[in-house]
């Protein structure tokens, strides 16, 4: 069954997710811009860091757009495009985006936003993205164990 949405990501949330996304790129020496969206695919949040190149402004809040209103990662574009010769259909979709690092954020079963990262190759920006929707599973997770 396909996953609903939930009430859109705050901004306390949204800077949480790109913070540790941004903490991740930098522990590798990689310059990433990150964009956190609501369940729209509005940005909520944007951060990009110094000497990223200027496309992956763009780039990133594509992914995250594309993530949170296609309800996937964008990773999951990217396997149909190259799975077989039918995967070119993709190229067809007006905003999905086939390349990793774009991630839904789902919190308590719903989607509440997503996440985008570019800068680097597509398993990088994977990374930080993960890096970036782990933090608020992590946060989410406390805060249950103190109710």
């Amino acid at each position: 069954m396909a996953q609903t949405y939930g009430s859109a990501i705050r901004l306390e949330s949204a800077k949480r997710a790109a913070a540790a996304a941004l903490v991740e790129a930098r522990a590798n020496n990689w310059t990433m811009a990150v964009a956190v969206v609501d369940t729209a695919g509005d940005l909520v949040y944007f951060e990009k860091m110094d000497e990223t190149q200027t496309g992956s402004v763009t780039v990133a809040q594509a992914k995250a757009r594309s993530a949170a209103r296609f309800k996937r990662p964008t990773k999951a574009f990217q396997d149909s495009l190259t799975a077989t010769p039918d995967g070119l259909r993709i190229l067809g979709i007006e905003g999905a985006v086939p390349v990793e690092g774009g991630v839904p954020i789902v919190i308590g079963e719903k989607i509440v936003g997503a996440i985008g990262v570019s800068g680097g190759t597509s398993p990088q920006d994977g990374q930080c993205a993960k890096a970036g929707i782990d933090a608020l599973l992590d946060v989410t997770t406390e805060r249950a164990g103190r109710s």
